[in-house]
């Protein structure tokens, strides 16, 4: 909306019109899942060319001597260094969930009772 002339028409286009609707929140909860899988998507992209094509060095010489071949090496040490991470990570998500959150502040739902927050005076 801070664009000159247009910035309206592209808030309205963009959301669906003013309220938040139905329109609005598809497009928001749409928008915001894609995210994070087209930034996902751009990184493999960047690095596949990145590690097929190699790197020059910062001075901007183009004579390919001084191409640092990507592909074989460091793609796959990419690749184990990611499952280096990944694993840990899962293995404690799956048998040990409880300790990636605050115990002092965990309280178990009972869906009988109502709590006291939202209960009528």
């Amino acid at each position: 909306s801070a664009v000159p002339y247009i910035g309206q028409t592209l808030v309205e286009w963009a959301w669906g019109g003013f309220s938040v609707d139905n329109p609005t929140l598809t497009r928001f909860f749409a928008l915001h899942f894609l995210l994070p899988f087209m930034i996902a998507g751009m990184t493999m992209i960047h690095l596949t060319f990145l590690h097929e094509t190699g790197s020059n060095n910062p001075l901007g010489i183009t004579s390919n001597c001084d191409k640092i071949p990507f592909h074989p090496y460091y793609s796959l040490k990419d690749t184990l260094g990611f499952a280096m991470m990944l694993i840990p990570l899962t293995t404690l998500a799956l048998f040990s969930p409880n300790l990636l959150g605050d115990p002092e502040n965990f309280t178990p739902a009972n869906p009988l009772v109502t709590p006291p927050h939202i209960k009528p005076e």
